[in-house]
């Protein structure tokens, strides 16, 4: 197995994470947010080919760079049909903010449970709270988790957006996340990473 290297960009209006891991000619991205462009360029630069976009929830601000970037490379996308209302909403101009549509896409359903990505165990993680498809992507040998919009640095997704709960939001920390290593590096869909291990005895909201 190459060893996956991780290229963090920060695109769109609201400034989301999109994490691409790759190979030495292979790639694989998690959320994309806004236009492609840096993406497309770093793509072009290292001569990878995309295989699959990741969707960790279907909000306006991960999913609208999904149909450019995917005409550009054939990359499939996959996201969790439980938030197909969310999808819905955000191309028809009905989602969050007010911001303009989201231009439409088709994606592959993607479930809980244990995919190889780029030769690599990823763990895919049913992890509602912040929308109720919202899908945590976990990675042991690399010791990364890619939650979305669940956790942040000692602060946790908002859950006042149609589908959130609350409840559910600290049940997916508890009982999916905070059981991983506690050296687990956790990359959000906003801002800086973090540790699990801080965020299980840290975070103000949802601890341990």
């Amino acid at each position: 197995m190459q060893d996956l290297q991780l290229k963090q960009f920060s695109i769109g209006r609201l400034v989301t994470n999109s994490y691409l891991l790759h190979n030495s000619s292979q790639a694989v991205l998690i959320d994309i947010g806004g236009e492609p462009a840096a993406v497309l360029k770093y793509l072009q630069t290292n001569k990878l080919e995309l295989l699959t976009i990741f969707n960790t929830h279907l909000h306006f601000d991960h999913v609208y760079g999904n149909r450019a970037l995917a005409e550009a490379t054939g990359a499939k996308i996959m996201g969790n049909e439980r938030d197909s209302f969310i999808k819905e909403e955000n191309v028809a101009g009905k989602g969050m903010f007010g911001l303009p549509p989201v231009p439409p896409f088709e994606f592959e359903n993607l479930d809980e449970g244990v995919i190889e990505v780029l030769g690599a165990e990823c763990r895919v993680l049913a992890t509602p709270g912040h929308t109720p498809g919202s899908l945590s992507f976990y990675f042991p040998a690399q010791n990364w988790i890619f939650c979305g919009d669940l956790l942040f640095h000692r602060a946790v997704g908002r859950t006042d957006f149609k589908g959130g709960d609350s409840e559910a939001l600290a049940e997916s920390l508890r009982g999916k996340v905070y059981t991983l290593p506690d050296d687990t590096i956790a990359y959000p869909g906003h801002d800086e990473e973090t540790v699990v291990g801080d965020e299980k005895r840290l975070n103000p909201y949802v601890r341990a």
